[in-house]
Protein backbone atom coordinates (compact mmCIF):
# COMPACT_ATOMS: atom_id res chain seq x y z
CA UNK A 1 0.00 0.00 0.00
CA UNK A 2 1.29 3.30 -0.98
CA UNK A 3 1.95 6.31 1.46
CA UNK A 4 -0.67 8.46 -0.22
CA UNK A 5 -3.10 5.45 -0.10
CA UNK A 6 -2.57 4.55 3.67
CA UNK A 7 -2.54 8.63 4.57
CA UNK A 8 -6.25 9.18 2.80
CA UNK A 9 -8.27 5.34 3.46
CA UNK A 10 -9.59 6.31 6.65
CA UNK A 11 -11.22 9.66 5.08
CA UNK A 12 -13.13 7.61 3.30
CA UNK A 13 -17.09 7.71 3.10
CA UNK A 14 -18.34 4.02 2.76
CA UNK A 15 -21.46 5.18 2.56
CA UNK A 16 -21.30 7.70 -0.49
CA UNK A 17 -18.76 4.69 -1.94
CA UNK A 18 -21.66 2.44 -2.30
CA UNK A 19 -23.80 5.02 -3.19
CA UNK A 20 -21.44 6.32 -6.23
CA UNK A 21 -20.74 3.00 -7.48
CA UNK A 22 -24.22 1.95 -7.59
CA UNK A 23 -25.67 4.63 -9.46
CA UNK A 24 -22.38 4.23 -11.98
CA UNK A 25 -23.64 0.94 -12.50
CA UNK A 26 -27.38 1.69 -13.26
CA UNK A 27 -26.09 4.43 -15.53
CA UNK A 28 -24.30 1.77 -17.18
CA UNK A 29 -27.01 -0.27 -17.58
CA UNK A 30 -28.52 1.86 -18.58
CA UNK A 31 -26.72 2.73 -21.79
CA UNK A 32 -27.02 -1.38 -22.53
CA UNK A 33 -30.87 -1.66 -22.34
CA UNK A 34 -30.31 1.09 -25.73
CA UNK A 35 -27.40 -1.11 -27.20
CA UNK A 36 -29.43 -4.68 -26.79
CA UNK A 37 -33.14 -3.02 -27.79
CA UNK A 38 -31.67 -2.94 -31.39
CA UNK A 39 -30.99 -6.73 -30.83
CA UNK A 40 -33.84 -8.09 -29.28
CA UNK A 41 -36.57 -6.37 -31.64
CA UNK A 42 -33.91 -6.80 -34.91
CA UNK A 43 -36.80 -9.70 -36.40
CA UNK A 44 -39.53 -6.75 -36.38
CA UNK A 45 -36.85 -4.15 -38.21
CA UNK A 46 -36.00 -6.69 -40.46
CA UNK A 47 -39.35 -7.38 -41.59
CA UNK A 48 -41.27 -4.35 -41.30
CA UNK A 49 -37.99 -2.15 -43.01
CA UNK A 50 -36.94 -5.09 -45.37
CA UNK A 51 -33.33 -5.37 -43.93
CA UNK A 52 -30.48 -8.02 -44.48
CA UNK A 53 -28.75 -9.49 -41.34
CA UNK A 54 -26.12 -6.92 -42.59
CA UNK A 55 -27.83 -3.71 -42.16
CA UNK A 56 -29.08 -5.36 -38.89
CA UNK A 57 -25.54 -5.87 -37.87
CA UNK A 58 -25.07 -1.91 -38.62
CA UNK A 59 -27.74 -1.03 -36.71
CA UNK A 60 -26.86 -2.98 -33.80
CA UNK A 61 -23.31 -2.22 -34.15
CA UNK A 62 -21.22 0.64 -36.24
CA UNK A 63 -24.25 3.14 -36.43
CA UNK A 64 -23.61 3.06 -32.61
CA UNK A 65 -20.19 2.70 -32.43
CA UNK A 66 -18.77 4.71 -35.15
CA UNK A 67 -19.31 8.00 -32.70
CA UNK A 68 -19.60 6.72 -29.29
CA UNK A 69 -15.59 5.33 -29.90
CA UNK A 70 -13.83 8.23 -31.92
CA UNK A 71 -15.63 11.03 -29.36
CA UNK A 72 -14.60 8.94 -26.56
CA UNK A 73 -10.87 10.36 -26.59
CA UNK A 74 -11.94 14.41 -27.15
CA UNK A 75 -14.20 13.83 -24.50
CA UNK A 76 -12.07 11.86 -22.00
CA UNK A 77 -9.40 14.76 -22.37
CA UNK A 78 -12.65 17.34 -21.41
CA UNK A 79 -13.05 14.52 -18.50
CA UNK A 80 -8.91 15.66 -17.12
CA UNK A 81 -9.91 19.25 -16.87
CA UNK A 82 -13.74 19.89 -15.82
CA UNK A 83 -16.09 18.81 -13.87
CA UNK A 84 -16.72 15.15 -14.64
CA UNK A 85 -20.50 14.43 -12.63
CA UNK A 86 -21.75 17.39 -15.02
CA UNK A 87 -20.29 15.19 -18.10
CA UNK A 88 -21.97 11.88 -16.95
CA UNK A 89 -25.39 14.35 -16.14
CA UNK A 90 -25.36 15.22 -19.86
CA UNK A 91 -24.48 12.34 -21.19
CA UNK A 92 -27.03 10.45 -20.07
CA UNK A 93 -29.69 12.28 -20.70
CA UNK A 94 -28.65 13.13 -24.34
CA UNK A 95 -28.57 9.32 -25.31
CA UNK A 96 -31.59 8.78 -23.35
CA UNK A 97 -33.14 11.17 -25.57
CA UNK A 98 -31.68 9.88 -28.63
CA UNK A 99 -32.78 6.24 -27.50
CA UNK A 100 -36.65 7.54 -27.68
CA UNK A 101 -36.22 9.00 -30.54
CA UNK A 102 -35.27 5.74 -32.07
CA UNK A 103 -39.09 5.22 -31.62
CA UNK A 104 -40.10 7.01 -34.28
CA UNK A 105 -37.94 5.79 -37.33
CA UNK A 106 -39.21 4.90 -40.16
CA UNK A 107 -37.09 3.39 -42.41
CA UNK A 108 -32.96 2.11 -42.38
CA UNK A 109 -31.69 5.54 -42.59
CA UNK A 110 -33.74 7.03 -39.88
CA UNK A 111 -32.92 4.16 -37.23
CA UNK A 112 -29.05 4.55 -38.63
CA UNK A 113 -29.49 8.60 -37.83
CA UNK A 114 -30.71 7.92 -34.04
CA UNK A 115 -28.55 5.25 -33.07
CA UNK A 116 -25.64 7.58 -34.76
CA UNK A 117 -27.18 9.97 -31.91
CA UNK A 118 -27.09 7.62 -28.97
CA UNK A 119 -23.43 7.04 -29.74
CA UNK A 120 -22.51 10.52 -29.11
CA UNK A 121 -24.90 10.46 -25.89
CA UNK A 122 -23.09 7.24 -24.16
CA UNK A 123 -19.31 8.46 -25.73
CA UNK A 124 -19.27 10.76 -22.25
CA UNK A 125 -20.25 8.16 -19.47
CA UNK A 126 -17.70 5.59 -19.47
CA UNK A 127 -14.62 6.81 -19.59
CA UNK A 128 -15.50 9.68 -17.50
CA UNK A 129 -17.07 7.30 -15.12
CA UNK A 130 -13.69 5.13 -14.95
CA UNK A 131 -11.99 8.30 -13.66
CA UNK A 132 -14.20 8.96 -11.09
CA UNK A 133 -13.78 5.83 -9.79
CA UNK A 134 -9.55 5.97 -10.10
CA UNK A 135 -9.98 9.03 -7.81
CA UNK A 136 -12.81 7.11 -4.99
CA UNK A 137 -10.63 4.05 -4.61
CA UNK A 138 -7.20 2.89 -3.63
CA UNK A 139 -4.94 0.55 -5.60
CA UNK A 140 -5.40 -2.23 -3.90
CA UNK A 141 -9.67 -2.11 -4.55
CA UNK A 142 -9.58 -1.38 -7.74
CA UNK A 143 -9.81 -4.55 -9.71
CA UNK A 144 -12.78 -5.25 -8.00
CA UNK A 145 -14.56 -1.86 -8.22
CA UNK A 146 -13.90 -2.10 -11.77
CA UNK A 147 -15.77 -5.74 -12.08
CA UNK A 148 -18.78 -4.36 -10.22
CA UNK A 149 -18.74 -1.52 -12.11
CA UNK A 150 -18.75 -4.01 -15.60
CA UNK A 151 -21.74 -5.56 -13.73
CA UNK A 152 -23.86 -2.55 -15.57
CA UNK A 153 -24.05 -4.14 -18.78
CA UNK A 154 -25.17 -7.39 -17.18
CA UNK A 155 -28.08 -5.72 -15.44
CA UNK A 156 -28.62 -3.69 -18.81
CA UNK A 157 -28.79 -6.89 -20.84
CA UNK A 158 -30.64 -8.98 -18.06
CA UNK A 159 -33.40 -5.61 -17.96
CA UNK A 160 -33.13 -4.47 -21.62
CA UNK A 161 -33.56 -8.48 -23.13
CA UNK A 162 -36.61 -9.37 -20.62
CA UNK A 163 -37.75 -6.12 -20.11
CA UNK A 164 -37.82 -5.16 -23.65
CA UNK A 165 -38.38 -8.82 -25.69
CA UNK A 166 -41.75 -8.59 -23.45
CA UNK A 167 -42.92 -4.97 -24.17
CA UNK A 168 -41.97 -5.10 -27.63
CA UNK A 169 -44.02 -8.21 -27.90
CA UNK A 170 -47.23 -7.31 -25.98
CA UNK A 171 -47.01 -3.12 -27.10
CA UNK A 172 -44.87 -3.33 -30.35
CA UNK A 173 -41.21 -2.21 -30.73
CA UNK A 174 -41.70 1.49 -31.02
CA UNK A 175 -42.89 1.30 -27.13
CA UNK A 176 -39.97 -0.23 -25.70
CA UNK A 177 -37.16 2.68 -27.25
CA UNK A 178 -39.65 4.88 -25.31
CA UNK A 179 -40.24 2.79 -22.23
CA UNK A 180 -36.13 2.55 -21.76
CA UNK A 181 -35.09 6.23 -23.11
CA UNK A 182 -37.04 7.74 -20.44
CA UNK A 183 -35.89 6.79 -17.14
CA UNK A 184 -32.39 7.62 -18.43
CA UNK A 185 -33.11 11.40 -18.18
CA UNK A 186 -34.43 10.90 -14.23
CA UNK A 187 -30.89 9.23 -13.80
CA UNK A 188 -29.50 11.73 -15.14
CA UNK A 189 -31.09 14.41 -13.22
CA UNK A 190 -30.11 12.28 -9.45
CA UNK A 191 -26.58 11.91 -10.69
CA UNK A 192 -25.73 15.92 -11.28
CA UNK A 193 -27.82 16.31 -7.90
CA UNK A 194 -25.65 13.78 -5.65
CA UNK A 195 -22.67 12.61 -7.02
CA UNK A 196 -19.33 14.38 -6.16
CA UNK A 197 -16.41 15.62 -7.75
CA UNK A 198 -13.18 13.92 -6.22
CA UNK A 199 -9.81 15.04 -6.20
CA UNK A 200 -7.50 13.92 -8.74
CA UNK A 201 -4.97 11.29 -7.67
CA UNK A 202 -6.31 10.99 -4.19
CA UNK A 203 -4.44 7.67 -4.11
CA UNK A 204 -1.50 8.20 -5.92
CA UNK A 205 2.13 9.45 -4.78
CA UNK A 206 1.89 11.25 -7.99
CA UNK A 207 -0.26 14.53 -7.21
CA UNK A 208 -0.27 17.37 -10.23
CA UNK A 209 -2.50 19.16 -12.13
CA UNK A 210 -0.63 19.14 -14.79
CA UNK A 211 -2.50 16.90 -17.85
CA UNK A 212 -0.12 15.25 -19.68
CA UNK A 213 -0.43 15.83 -23.89
CA UNK A 214 -2.30 12.77 -25.73
CA UNK A 215 0.76 11.72 -27.31
CA UNK A 216 2.66 10.97 -23.66
CA UNK A 217 -0.34 8.74 -23.08
CA UNK A 218 0.42 7.22 -26.58
CA UNK A 219 3.50 6.50 -25.77
CA UNK A 220 2.82 5.40 -22.05
CA UNK A 221 0.26 2.83 -24.49
CA UNK A 222 3.53 2.04 -26.42
CA UNK A 223 6.00 1.76 -24.10
CA UNK A 224 3.93 -0.67 -21.07
CA UNK A 225 3.57 -4.07 -22.55
CA UNK A 226 0.56 -4.59 -20.33
CA UNK A 227 -1.09 -1.92 -21.34
CA UNK A 228 -1.38 -2.52 -25.32
CA UNK A 229 -1.40 -6.70 -24.73
CA UNK A 230 -4.29 -6.27 -22.17
CA UNK A 231 -5.69 -3.87 -24.49
CA UNK A 232 -5.32 -6.26 -27.85
CA UNK A 233 -6.98 -8.94 -25.96
CA UNK A 234 -10.28 -6.55 -24.70
CA UNK A 235 -10.44 -5.59 -28.67
CA UNK A 236 -11.03 -9.14 -29.94
CA UNK A 237 -12.67 -10.49 -27.38
CA UNK A 238 -15.51 -7.83 -27.96
CA UNK A 239 -15.39 -8.61 -31.42
CA UNK A 240 -16.75 -11.65 -30.34
CA UNK A 241 -19.28 -11.08 -27.73
CA UNK A 242 -21.04 -8.12 -29.60
CA UNK A 243 -20.27 -10.03 -33.03
CA UNK A 244 -22.34 -13.04 -31.63
CA UNK A 245 -24.49 -11.24 -29.01
CA UNK A 246 -26.52 -9.00 -31.14
CA UNK A 247 -27.56 -11.82 -32.84
CA UNK A 248 -28.78 -14.63 -30.37
CA UNK A 249 -32.14 -13.33 -30.69
CA UNK A 250 -32.64 -14.13 -33.76
CA UNK A 251 -30.70 -17.01 -33.91
CA UNK A 252 -33.11 -18.45 -31.08
CA UNK A 253 -35.77 -17.00 -32.76
CA UNK A 254 -34.54 -19.02 -36.07
CA UNK A 255 -33.63 -22.36 -34.52
CA UNK A 256 -35.62 -22.62 -31.87
CA UNK A 257 -38.58 -21.11 -32.96
CA UNK A 258 -38.73 -18.59 -30.01
CA UNK A 259 -40.81 -15.13 -30.18
CA UNK A 260 -39.21 -11.69 -28.81
CA UNK A 261 -40.57 -12.31 -25.47
CA UNK A 262 -39.31 -16.08 -25.37
CA UNK A 263 -36.17 -14.57 -26.56
CA UNK A 264 -35.41 -12.04 -24.55
CA UNK A 265 -36.41 -13.77 -21.11
CA UNK A 266 -33.90 -16.91 -22.25
CA UNK A 267 -31.09 -14.30 -23.27
CA UNK A 268 -31.68 -12.23 -19.81
CA UNK A 269 -31.27 -15.26 -17.76
CA UNK A 270 -27.77 -16.47 -20.08
CA UNK A 271 -25.99 -13.17 -20.63
CA UNK A 272 -27.10 -11.18 -18.54
CA UNK A 273 -26.70 -13.33 -15.61
CA UNK A 274 -23.64 -14.87 -16.99
CA UNK A 275 -21.93 -11.78 -17.50
CA UNK A 276 -22.70 -11.11 -14.04
CA UNK A 277 -21.10 -13.92 -12.67
CA UNK A 278 -18.18 -13.64 -15.24
CA UNK A 279 -17.57 -10.07 -14.00
CA UNK A 280 -17.59 -11.28 -10.33
CA UNK A 281 -15.24 -13.49 -10.92
CA UNK A 282 -13.16 -11.50 -12.80
CA UNK A 283 -12.91 -8.43 -10.44
CA UNK A 284 -12.80 -10.40 -6.67
CA UNK A 285 -11.18 -13.37 -8.02
CA UNK A 286 -8.47 -11.45 -9.63
CA UNK A 287 -7.56 -8.62 -6.36
CA UNK A 288 -8.08 -12.04 -4.34
CA UNK A 289 -5.29 -14.20 -6.12
CA UNK A 290 -3.52 -10.92 -6.99
CA UNK A 291 -2.13 -11.01 -3.09
CA UNK A 292 0.35 -13.77 -3.83
CA UNK A 293 0.88 -13.09 -7.69
CA UNK A 294 0.13 -10.14 -9.52
CA UNK A 295 0.41 -12.47 -12.77
CA UNK A 296 -3.35 -13.60 -11.54
CA UNK A 297 -4.49 -10.22 -13.18
CA UNK A 298 -3.65 -11.85 -16.75
CA UNK A 299 -3.76 -15.41 -16.17
CA UNK A 300 -7.85 -15.36 -15.04
CA UNK A 301 -8.61 -13.52 -18.07
CA UNK A 302 -6.79 -15.65 -20.46
CA UNK A 303 -8.34 -18.59 -18.37
CA UNK A 304 -11.68 -17.78 -19.38
CA UNK A 305 -11.11 -16.94 -22.85
CA UNK A 306 -9.09 -20.38 -23.20
CA UNK A 307 -12.63 -22.05 -21.64
CA UNK A 308 -14.87 -19.91 -24.02
CA UNK A 309 -13.93 -21.03 -27.20
CA UNK A 310 -15.67 -24.71 -26.75
CA UNK A 311 -18.31 -23.28 -25.03
CA UNK A 312 -19.17 -21.05 -28.06
CA UNK A 313 -18.82 -23.88 -30.25
CA UNK A 314 -21.30 -26.22 -28.70
CA UNK A 315 -23.89 -23.00 -27.96
CA UNK A 316 -24.29 -22.72 -31.86
CA UNK A 317 -23.82 -26.33 -32.77
CA UNK A 318 -25.94 -27.64 -29.92
CA UNK A 319 -29.61 -28.76 -31.84
CA UNK A 320 -30.86 -28.97 -28.19
CA UNK A 321 -32.55 -26.01 -26.38
CA UNK A 322 -31.75 -27.23 -22.90
CA UNK A 323 -27.66 -27.79 -24.06
CA UNK A 324 -27.83 -24.82 -26.31
CA UNK A 325 -28.71 -22.29 -23.72
CA UNK A 326 -26.66 -24.05 -20.69
CA UNK A 327 -23.53 -23.23 -23.29
CA UNK A 328 -24.36 -20.04 -24.13
CA UNK A 329 -24.49 -19.57 -19.90
CA UNK A 330 -21.28 -20.62 -19.47
CA UNK A 331 -19.64 -18.44 -22.88
CA UNK A 332 -20.87 -15.26 -21.48
CA UNK A 333 -19.51 -16.12 -17.95
CA UNK A 334 -16.27 -17.04 -19.26
CA UNK A 335 -16.50 -14.10 -22.23
CA UNK A 336 -16.79 -11.91 -19.09
CA UNK A 337 -14.24 -12.03 -16.71
CA UNK A 338 -12.00 -9.93 -18.17
CA UNK A 339 -13.05 -6.02 -17.65
CA UNK A 340 -12.28 -5.80 -13.87
CA UNK A 341 -8.25 -7.21 -13.99
CA UNK A 342 -7.76 -5.58 -17.22
CA UNK A 343 -8.62 -2.19 -16.19
CA UNK A 344 -7.12 -2.58 -13.01
CA UNK A 345 -3.00 -3.34 -14.86
CA UNK A 346 -3.65 -0.66 -17.14
CA UNK A 347 -5.04 2.50 -14.51
CA UNK A 348 -2.39 0.64 -11.97
CA UNK A 349 0.47 2.01 -15.14
CA UNK A 350 -0.86 5.34 -15.34
CA UNK A 351 -0.49 9.11 -14.07
CA UNK A 352 -4.17 10.17 -12.75
CA UNK A 353 -4.45 12.55 -15.27
CA UNK A 354 -4.17 9.76 -17.81
CA UNK A 355 -7.05 7.60 -16.86
CA UNK A 356 -10.02 8.75 -18.61
CA UNK A 357 -8.03 9.47 -22.21
CA UNK A 358 -6.44 5.61 -21.36
CA UNK A 359 -10.08 4.59 -21.09
CA UNK A 360 -11.30 6.51 -23.73
CA UNK A 361 -8.71 4.77 -25.71
CA UNK A 362 -9.12 1.31 -24.77
CA UNK A 363 -13.03 2.12 -25.54
CA UNK A 364 -12.16 3.77 -28.61
CA UNK A 365 -10.82 0.02 -30.07
CA UNK A 366 -13.09 -1.92 -28.04
CA UNK A 367 -15.91 -0.25 -29.92
CA UNK A 368 -14.84 0.92 -33.06
CA UNK A 369 -13.49 -2.54 -33.97
CA UNK A 370 -15.13 -4.96 -31.36
CA UNK A 371 -18.70 -3.48 -31.08
CA UNK A 372 -18.58 -1.57 -34.42
CA UNK A 373 -17.39 -4.27 -36.98
CA UNK A 374 -18.22 -7.60 -34.80
CA UNK A 375 -21.98 -7.49 -35.37
CA UNK A 376 -21.61 -5.97 -39.18
CA UNK A 377 -18.77 -8.84 -39.86
CA UNK A 378 -21.45 -11.46 -38.35
CA UNK A 379 -24.27 -10.27 -40.49
CA UNK A 380 -22.30 -10.30 -43.73
CA UNK A 381 -20.37 -13.46 -43.31
CA UNK A 382 -24.37 -14.73 -42.28
CA UNK A 383 -25.65 -13.01 -45.73
CA UNK A 384 -22.81 -15.30 -47.27
CA UNK A 385 -23.58 -18.61 -45.64
CA UNK A 386 -27.10 -18.48 -46.68
CA UNK A 387 -26.24 -17.50 -49.90
CA UNK A 388 -24.23 -20.25 -51.10
CA UNK A 389 -26.44 -23.30 -48.53
CA UNK A 390 -29.72 -21.26 -50.40
CA UNK A 391 -31.16 -24.01 -52.43
CA UNK A 392 -33.91 -22.28 -54.39
CA UNK A 393 -33.92 -20.22 -57.39
CA UNK A 394 -33.03 -16.99 -58.05
CA UNK A 395 -30.61 -14.55 -55.44
CA UNK A 396 -31.29 -15.83 -52.12
CA UNK A 397 -30.83 -11.76 -51.32
CA UNK A 398 -33.98 -10.93 -53.50
CA UNK A 399 -36.06 -13.92 -53.26
CA UNK A 400 -36.01 -13.93 -49.44
CA UNK A 401 -36.24 -10.43 -48.99
CA UNK A 402 -39.57 -9.55 -46.94
CA UNK A 403 -42.19 -10.41 -47.74
CA UNK A 404 -41.22 -13.53 -48.73
CA UNK A 405 -43.25 -15.82 -51.44
CA UNK A 406 -45.01 -18.83 -49.36
CA UNK A 407 -43.15 -21.15 -52.76
CA UNK A 408 -39.29 -20.37 -51.18
CA UNK A 409 -40.03 -19.59 -47.17
CA UNK A 410 -38.77 -23.14 -46.45
CA UNK A 411 -35.67 -22.76 -48.25
CA UNK A 412 -35.00 -18.95 -47.50
CA UNK A 413 -35.61 -20.10 -43.39
CA UNK A 414 -32.99 -23.37 -44.14
CA UNK A 415 -30.66 -20.84 -45.57
CA UNK A 416 -30.94 -18.18 -42.93
CA UNK A 417 -30.49 -20.21 -40.27
CA UNK A 418 -27.58 -22.13 -41.53
CA UNK A 419 -25.75 -19.58 -42.38
CA UNK A 420 -26.38 -17.62 -39.15
CA UNK A 421 -24.98 -20.83 -37.45
CA UNK A 422 -21.64 -20.97 -39.04
CA UNK A 423 -21.28 -16.85 -38.57
CA UNK A 424 -21.96 -17.19 -34.88
CA UNK A 425 -19.17 -19.40 -34.81
CA UNK A 426 -16.79 -17.63 -36.75
CA UNK A 427 -15.65 -15.07 -34.19
CA UNK A 428 -13.54 -17.69 -31.74
CA UNK A 429 -10.42 -17.01 -34.09
CA UNK A 430 -10.75 -13.55 -32.29
CA UNK A 431 -11.43 -15.14 -28.81
CA UNK A 432 -7.90 -17.42 -29.81
CA UNK A 433 -5.93 -13.90 -30.07
CA UNK A 434 -7.63 -12.99 -26.95
CA UNK A 435 -6.22 -16.11 -24.79
CA UNK A 436 -2.73 -15.45 -26.34
CA UNK A 437 -2.99 -12.05 -25.67
CA UNK A 438 -3.62 -11.76 -22.04
CA UNK A 439 -1.48 -14.97 -21.26
CA UNK A 440 1.11 -12.37 -22.63
CA UNK A 441 0.27 -9.65 -20.21
CA UNK A 442 0.30 -11.72 -17.57
CA UNK A 443 3.96 -12.98 -18.39
CA UNK A 444 4.82 -9.06 -18.90
CA UNK A 445 3.47 -8.29 -15.62
CA UNK A 446 5.42 -10.61 -14.03
CA UNK A 447 8.57 -9.71 -15.41
CA UNK A 448 8.09 -5.88 -14.34
CA UNK A 449 7.57 -6.54 -10.75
Amino acid sequence: MSTAEATRISTRSRGYERWLLFLLVLIYASSMTDRILVAIVGPVLKREMGLSDFQLGLLSGLAFSIFYATLGIPIGRLAERYNRKLMISVSIVAWSLMTMLCGTAGSFASMMVYRLGVGIGEAGSTPTSHSLLSDQFPPSKRATVYGIYALGPAVGVFIGAFGGGTIAHLYGWRMAFYAFGFPGIILGLIAYFTLREPKRGNFDSIESKHVPALKEVLAAFVREKPFWQMSLGIVTTSISIYGTFMFQSIYMGRTFGLNMQQAGLTLAIVNGVGAFVGGLIGGYGSDWMAKRDRRWYGWIPAVGSLLGIPFTIISFTSMNFAVSTVAMFLMATSLNVWNGPSFSVIHSRLEPRMRATASALVFLLMNLVGQGLGPAWVGWMSDRFASNIFTGSGDYAAACKAPIADAVAASCHVAGTQGLRYAMIAPIIMVAIATWSFFAAARSIGRSK
